[in-house]
């Protein structure tokens, strides 16, 4: 995962706006038991989906149509969110034996569906675990130098380079920070495997359109530095078009890359490359609102 493991308590409680209700029943088998409900206690079922889309009927509900805001009927809830609304007509709620089988089913669907939804996250959550245990077990490997999730030097790693090329009295050195824009978005709607992704992709674009002797680190979630020692006219300037437009030409049905670029040039030895950063970082800043305001750049990240 991206900034780290997501307490499981988080996870129930977030995730569950984004389950469906084919994904927590087996909609065959839930069918098959309201319609034998039905055949033996005559009680008329309705169930629909949060919205109120019909999912299992049986008896007639010829013309009635839910509403699930005004009249809910009996809602199923997991994680205090309502996933479903059960439907029974008002004249056979008024038989107190049919209202008390009504109220048992409700109880028995909602436990079931509880621990159907618990049962899945929670081997999403083994799944992270085991993802985060193998990329501590890479950088243990490659001696904590290398980001697992991009190939990169780690943010610590970077920092060493930074401070020999300091050390070397190398000028110019062209300092570059770039950062993705609208990451959050991709989390919040496609989630960590997708922002996961994104920062992949963006990472090898970096690492594509740079020079064998480019020094590149991801030194936070969706931040990355790139030093050039000995960097030429507009050589800076020319990386971060190169690198803009290779994102602007890589989409898929989740991702739009974007990607905000500032750098700034060290021309005397005495300044010091960490003092640079923030001025490069300053200029990625400018970049992003730019960017982020410019005709189409809305459109294309939600589109896809």
């Amino acid at each position: 995962m991206a900034f780290g493991l997501i307490p499981l308590e988080k996870r129930l409680k977030d995730n569950i706006r984004n389950y469906s209700l084919d994904q927590i029943f087996d909609i065959g088998v839930l069918s098959d038991y309201l319609d034998s409900l039905h055949r033996t206690t005559g009680i008329s079922l309705l169930l629909t989906d949060r919205h109120g889309e019909k999912t299992v009927s049986m008896g007639n509900f010829v013309g009635f149509k839910p509403d699930t805001e005004h009249a809910p009927g009996n809602k199923i809830k997991v994680q205090n969110r309502t996933i479903a609304h059960l439907y029974v007509k008002e004249d056979e709620m008024a038989d107190p034996a049919k209202k008390n089988l009504v109220d048992g089913l409700v109880i028995t669907l909602t436990k079931q569906a509880e621990k159907a939804y618990e049962a899945a996250e929670l081997s999403l959550y083994v799944d992270d675990l085991e993802k985060r245990l193998e990329k501590e077990q890479y950088q243990v490997k490659h001696g904590q130098k290398e980001d697992a999730l991009t190939g990169v030097l780690n943010s610590t790693h970077f920092d060493n380079k930074l401070r020999v090329v300091d050390r070397s009295q190398v000028i110019p050195v062209a300092v570059v920070c770039a950062n993705i824009n609208d990451w959050k978005y991709v989390n919040d709607h496609f989630g960590d495997e997708e922002s996961d992704r994104l920062i992949q992709v963006v990472a090898n674009i970096l690492k594509e359109e740079a020079k064998p002797e480019y020094i590149i680190g991801r030194c936070g979630g969706d931040f990355f530095n790139i030093l050039i020692p000995m960097a030429e006219d507009e050589e800076a300037k020319d990386y971060c078009v190169r690198v803009q437009q290779k994102c602007l030409e890589f989409e898929d049905a989740h991702l739009a890359p974007s990607v905000a670029c500032g750098f700034v040039l060290k021309y005397n030895v005495e300044q010091k490359l960490q003092d640079l950063l923030s001025d490069a970082e300053y200029e990625m800043f400018n970049n992003k609102f730019e960017i982020k305001n410019a005709p189409g750049y809305r459109e294309r990240l939600e589109k896809a």
